[in-house]
């Protein structure tokens, strides 16, 4: 083998790292949630999104909860038998109402019992989700989200306060349909919340949060932590499971050039002295 072969033969290695790496990435996985699959007899279903980086122009790009998510997690559901129970891990800033709210609402007429798992964050449409569980098992600084609309860049409960405010005479006409679209996202939403939460509060308890939810209550990017949830009355409790910490652990997000945050990924444990050790 000549040098040029070598050199060859080097690039052919470092085009295919990349795709090795994820194949393995990918086996350890499908590994993890056969292994807690087993464990909780349950099934197990993950919605989680990254910030994607493309590789050759280095740009961002923002993933959230879209149709093709709703499509993979009915058909889950639906590949799934009514008795068994259904493990949802969400990892998501949110996304798409219609999307989010087909979601809820396959979780929330499964037949088994429904918990969701929120290792990190599960915001806005993430929340909504959540919603439709008998419980949420969040890890202790996780957090939730409000899940009121919003209009493009303005959240529908202030539209409607720039209407009240305001003279008629002084607001234009497209704040004017903005906020006629605001109301009936208002009420729509909380409609859907009410009934999704049917499922794990009595009618009262769900009218209240739901209108505590998407009322505007909270600018739409608040984190709700646990204690938090628990005071407003979610069903909601923070002994997750450790296996579902290590599952997150395999959705790295794309590194960058520069990681912000580093540290030796091995446990550190307290130091303890030997009380017959001497002292100085």
């Amino acid at each position: 083998m000549d040098i040029g072969q070598v050199i060859w033969f080097f690039f052919i290695l470092m085009a295919l790292q990349p795709v090795v790496k994820l194949r393995l990435l990918e086996a350890s996985r499908q590994r993890l949630i056969a292994h807690i699959e087993r464990q909780r007899r349950s099934r197990v279903i993950l919605l989680v999104h990254r910030q994607e980086t493309m590789s050759l122009v280095g740009f961002p790009i923002m993933r959230y909860i879209d149709i093709n998510d709703a499509e993979d997690v009915m058909r889950a559901c639906e590949m799934t038998d009514p008795e068994v129970p259904l493990d949802i891990v969400l990892h998501t800033p949110g996304g798409l109402v219609l999307a989010a709210l087909q979601i809820a609402r396959a979780v929330r007429s499964h037949k088994g019992k429904v918990t969701v798992f929120v290792p990190h964050y599960a915001m806005s449409g993430g929340t909504l989700i959540a919603l439709g569980a008998d419980e949420i098992v969040m890890s202790p600084h996780a957090v939730l989200g409000p899940v009121d609309p919003q209009l493009g860049q303005y959240p529908a409960a202030s539209l409607l306060k720039v209407v009240a405010k305001k003279p008629i005479a002084e607001i234009d006409d497209q704040t004017l349909i903005l906020a006629d679209v605001a109301e009936k996202a208002l009420a729509q939403l909380r409609a859907s919340v009410k009934e999704i939460l049917a499922r794990s509060q009595p009618p009262e308890k769900a009218e209240e949060l739901a209108g505590l939810l998407t009322a505007g209550t909270w600018t739409h990017d608040y984190p709700i932590t646990c204690g938090e949830a628990q005071v407003i009355g979610l069903k909601v409790r923070s002994d997750i499971p450790r296996e579902f910490l290590e599952l997150m652990g395999l959705y790295p997000q794309p590194m960058r050039r520069q990681p912000s945050v580093e540290y030796l990924p091995i446990p550190r444990r307290a130091e303890r002295t030997n009380p017959s050790d001497p002292k100085d």
